[in-house]
């Protein structure tokens, strides 16, 4: 008689959850999630999902068993109460959403707290950071500046990984500087950032200055990625010249991988994660003006790593950067606060700002033919952050549940 075999374990619960600003974060979760799913797993996990509504789109090739909106201010953390009642999550893993984080272990989860943008902390910002996470995971950078170190000094459990990236199809050889490009992928990323008031002017300050210069440039075809409606994209569209075919709308992360594969370039807002994503596979890109404020770094580290200014930033008139990085000595949403004006006025302006746009991505492609490698920044720093991430996360769950805190006392009690 053949032995029985023994029941497979019941899977353990991982709480999953991403800021809400931009996309990048939705790439990393997708990105751990993926590896976090081996294939005949003995140990298997069930995931649920809080918050993270503008990023859900693209994690849809992911299977979370449930997604729950989180309310803000003070009803958060009794939420996450009573979430962590109904799951039982045994671990949590929280990509740059310190609140998120901070109410998941005040609620007896462990937290992995995952930090893509480590240099662009200071003391302004040092309360909104969850530095007494179970797990501090700080991805590596090219440079820290001793500001940010200092802050990063007091996590509880700091341990830096490598870029956090999607699994894409095998890297290929640079392509050759005099190649023509004939495919364009233009990726603006989530748009819909929280304090943002109009989350319609950088597409419209940027996007139809993009295409006209990716016509000039001889590019035939190109897809625009971004969470754009329809109507307004009709608006950006007006005025292609007819040799450029535009399509466009969100694509899913393994889906905007393929896509980024495909293309001959990228011409992409600055966002830390996509301009990883290209270089892990070489694809050449090329920078829009930045839309927020770690954006202006990720696009000085980008140019810095392949060695030509592959910029088209905004016109002095518009934003002068070192003026935004320096009001972040208050914290971000200082300087967050010049930057959206700046946007704004771009959008208004029209014509003027452009036009000049136009000509700066114009030159930024044709300096773009001159690079030679373009894996440069992802080679710096690393392309196994999601398993190193996957690998904290597990982990946590082989240890065991936590004690679970008792619920917060309501007020006046």
């Amino acid at each position: 008689m053949r032995p029985l075999r023994p029941p497979a374990p019941s899977p353990a619960t991982v709480a999953v959850t991403g800021v809400e600003f931009g996309w990048g974060s939705a790439g990393k979760l997708s990105a751990v999630l993926g590896a976090l799913r081996r294939p005949g797993d003995r140990a298997p996990l069930r995931f649920v999902g809080l918050g993270s509504a503008l990023g859900r789109p693209l994690l849809a090739a992911h299977d979370v068993d449930a997604w729950y909106d989180l309310p803000a201010g003070d009803g958060l953390r009794p939420a996450v109460e009573e979430l962590t009642r109904t799951h039982r999550p045994r671990a949590a893993l929280v990509v740059l959403d310190g609140r998120v984080a901070t109410a998941l272990e005040a609620a007896g989860v462990p937290t992995v707290f995952v930090d893509s943008l480590p240099f662009l902390w200071t003391e302004g910002d040092r309360a909104g950071l969850p530095l007494d996470a179970t797990a501090y995971c700080a991805q590596r950078c090219p440079e820290l500046p001793p500001e940010c170190g200092d802050v990063l000094a007091s996590a509880r459990s700091l341990r830096w990984v490598e870029a956090i990236v999607g699994a894409v199809p095998g890297a290929r050889a640079d392509r050759p500087g005099a190649r023509p490009w004939r495919r364009a992928l233009v990726s603006l990323g989530g748009l819909r950032a929280p304090g943002l008031a109009d989350w319609t002017a950088y597409p419209r300050a940027v996007v139809p200055a993009a295409l006209r210069a990716l016509a000039a440039h001889g590019v035939r075809e190109a897809r625009l990625a971004g969470n754009l409606p329809a109507g307004l994209l009709a608006r950006l569209t007006a005025d292609v010249p007819p040799a450029l075919r535009v399509t466009a709308g969100p694509l899913p992360h393994a889906a905007f991988l393929a896509e980024l594969a495909r293309c001959d370039v990228l011409v992409t807002s600055p966002g830390l994660t996509t301009l990883l994503e290209a270089g892990t596979l070489r694809v050449p890109a090329v920078c829009l003006p930045p839309q927020n404020v770690s954006q202006i770094l990720n696009a000085r580290f980008h140019t810095r790593a392949v060695g030509a200014d592959v910029r088209a930033g905004w016109p002095a008139d518009v934003l002068r950067e070192d003026e935004a990085l320096a009001l972040r000595a208050k914290g971000e949403e200082h300087a967050l606060e010049l930057v959206y004006g700046a946007v704004a006025g771009a959008a208004r302006s029209g014509g003027t700002v452009s036009g000049a746009l136009e000509a700066a991505l114009g030159a930024a492609l044709r300096r773009a033919g001159g690079v030679t490698d373009w894996g440069a920044l992802a080679a710096a720093v690393g392309t196994g952050g999601a398993a190193q991430v996957a690998g904290v996360v597990r982990e946590i769950v082989r240890r065991g549940p936590r004690p679970c805190p008792p619920a917060s006392a309501s007020p006046g009690t």
